[in-house]
């Protein structure tokens, strides 16, 4: 049986008096989450006072020993005084994060769609990001061989993607993405 990785997003309201004491307590979370058997990562995203917490696991299972665990529990009782709307939790078994919409009850935008934004999203970056590191393998030619470029140009592809314009994309294209 193979275990998939499981992805876990928290989206907690800070009330505006306790941003500082929240991030604190957020801190201590994130610390204590990676110190959990299968934890693969964790990105913090604030706006203003809200913020969004992407957990990786390994599997559903090392996911829920966390969520489970004492110091969670703990850390979860000291922050719920500090947030308006407690501790709000969506579990991901795919990685399709990106198109759940904001509104709970809400379904996911078809299937063909997210293709076509992703599409849109990877293909200018395939063609544009070799291009950028181009100059850098002339100079250094000992970087632009075959394994080491390919790394180098697919890394730079994924954080694009993930980080800086798959979250964009998906907010200007929200109103097609839900239509029905």
């Amino acid at each position: 049986m193979t275990q998939e990785s499981v992805t876990l997003i928290i989206r907690h309201s800070a009330r505006p008096d306790s941003v500082a004491a929240y991030e604190a307590i957020l801190r201590e979370l994130t610390r204590a989450a990676s110190e959990f058997p299968g934890h693969q990562g964790v990105d913090v995203l604030r706006q203003g006072d809200r913020f969004t917490s992407v957990l990786r696991f390994a599997s559903a299972g090392q996911l829920q020993d966390w969520l489970d665990s004492p110091q969670r529990r703990e850390l979860i009782e000291r922050a719920e005084p500090l947030l308006l709307d407690g501790d709000n939790q969506e579990r991901h078994d795919a990685h399709e994060f990106w198109f759940t919409p904001a509104e709970t009850g809400q379904k996911p935008p078809p299937r063909w769609k997210q293709v076509i934004v992703t599409y849109l999203v990877i293909l200018p970056l395939v063609m544009l990001v070799p291009q950028l590191w181009k100059p850098l393998f002339q100079v250094l030619p000992w970087l632009g061989g075959f394994l080491l470029s390919n790394v180098l140009i697919t890394l730079t592809i994924v954080v694009l993607v993930v980080y800086l314009f798959m979250p964009r994309v998906t907010r200007l294209f929200a109103g097609w993405l839900n239509a029905r």
